[in-house]
């Protein structure tokens, strides 16, 4: 039989530090992950107004929330807001490939691409809220410059308050997305590049049958994130439309789950749609992860 063999000396010294070093971030998950994580679940099956005890009513908040048309209603919003994602990855893409080029100032225009990304998002939506109004925006303001019309109510209309949004995500993302997709085409060895030449390509089948392929894992990567991204959006329709905007069009599902926390002080409600939102993500994560096996490469 073989002893194990006792730790002493500066071997044991190393081993208790390192077990410091790492209790600090798993303690602060515990107590800043876990414990919320976990709150919030068993707070699903209550009902409390952060006033009076809290009181166990079973699945019921998951029955409201059934019954609930603002819940559809936002949860729509969101699923068409999700329309911006492929636009912003084709925009991106063709930025990107504009970028990829040794030109003189080709890293000053990177940057001004770049710049809506770090921008507060607080001033990027009262900027675009300038920007939209229907009285004296800069973009209605143009279209009837050019064309001589009115433009539409963005902010106003049920039916313009989405793809405002989405144009509002277009600008403020494209910058972001434009550095991955131009990191990744200049990580596209040349050799397949000359081959495919030799072979008599073309620049589209250049692009069709090598650049697209090789970024599939960028794409992947671009969609997931994107899609998450868009279920917690929160900030801009805050911001942009009062009380989830006309006839509660510009209201998404974090919206509508602040609204019922803070503003109508039901929590254990509130708690019950935030886990309903998180297996939704979850449940798209995982279909997304399955079905990347069969389109992205990995080189």
């Amino acid at each position: 039989m073989i002893r194990a063999q006792k730790i002493t000396g500066f071997r044991r010294r190393e081993i208790i530090w390192s077990y410091l070093f790492i209790s600090i971030p798993v303690l602060g998950f515990l107590i800043f992950g876990l414990a919320p994580i976990v709150s919030s679940f068993v707070l699903s099956f209550m009902d409390w107004d952060m006033v009076s005890p809290a009181k166990w009513n079973g699945a019921q908040n998951y029955k409201e929330m059934l019954l609930d048309e603002k819940f559809y209603k936002s949860l729509y919003n969101t699923l068409y807001l999700l329309i911006g994602i492929p636009i912003g990855m084709f925009f991106s893409l063709l930025i990107a490939i504009l970028m990829n080029r040794k030109l003189k100032g080709i890293s000053f225009l990177r940057t001004i691409y770049y710049i809506p990304v770090i921008s507060p998002i607080i001033a990027v939506a009262l900027l675009w809220q300038w920007i939209l109004n229907n009285d004296y925006g800069l973009i209605n303001d143009w279209i009837y410059e050019i064309f001589g019309i009115q433009g539409p109510n963005w902010l106003g209309d049920p039916h313009w308050v989405k793809p405002s949004f989405i144009i509002m995500g277009l600008w403020g993302g494209i910058g972001g997305t434009m550095v991955l997709y131009l990191a990744g085409l200049q990580g596209i060895a040349s050799d397949y590049y000359e081959a495919a030449t030799v072979d008599g390509a073309n620049r589209w089948h250049l692009f069709r049958h090598i650049t697209f392929p090789l970024l599939s894992p960028i794409h992947f990567f671009v969609i997931v994130m994107g899609i998450i991204g868009t279920f917690q959006s929160f900030s801009q329709m805050y911001i942009m439309a009062t009380d989830g905007g006309p006839e509660y069009s510009g209201a998404t599902i974090v919206f509508y789950i602040f609204n019922e926390a803070f503003k109508y002080f039901n929590m254990g409600y509130a708690s019950a749609v935030a886990w309903v939102l998180g297996i939704i993500i979850f449940i798209i994560t995982l279909i997304q992860f399955k079905l990347s096996k069969r389109w992205v490469y990995n080189d």
